[in-house]
């Protein structure tokens, strides 16, 4: 064994293992490359080294692309969707303006929090329906 050989075949053990010391499932891929030059090596050990890293990029780019085709799922729609999205759950409902909106905007309290909204003005305590979110603020309009 030359010592080509074994630097393709160290440098597979050590990408994956770096996949169990952190998890992703990308190092694993470029092992399994990396393996496949230490094979490609064995078979043909005169092959020049620029030749050797040509055949790593080209089997890095293919085992990642197979990862990312055959083994990464695509995400499932959730049955919660606006779970981590506060502000999209608030769409809908009605508060009370904790400050007049004035200029366009105004303040509702939604539990322990303050929220800036945005609306037609309107004096404090009218009730309004949150509309829209842009950015951190409610859109809201007045509820007759």
């Amino acid at each position: 064994m030359t010592w080509t050989q074994i630097d393709w075949a160290t440098i597979a053990v050590v990408l994956m293992v770096a996949e169990i010391v952190a998890p992703g499932a990308f190092m694993l891929w470029l092992g399994f490359a990396a393996a496949g030059v230490f094979l490609l090596v064995l078979a043909m050990p005169d092959l020049a080294p620029i030749w050797q890293a040509a055949a790593f990029c080209v089997l890095a780019i293919a085992s990642v692309s197979l990862y990312w085709k055959l083994f990464r799922k695509q995400r499932v729609a959730s049955d919660q969707p606006l779970l981590n999205r506060r502000s999209q759950q608030l769409v809908g409902r009605v508060y009370p303006l904790e400050t007049a909106i004035v200029n366009g905007r105004g303040r509702v309290q939604i539990n322990d929090a303050f929220w800036t909204v945005e609306g037609a003005d309107a004096p404090i305590g009218t009730r309004v329906r949150v509309v829209a979110v842009n950015d951190m603020s409610l859109q809201v309009e007045a509820v007759a």
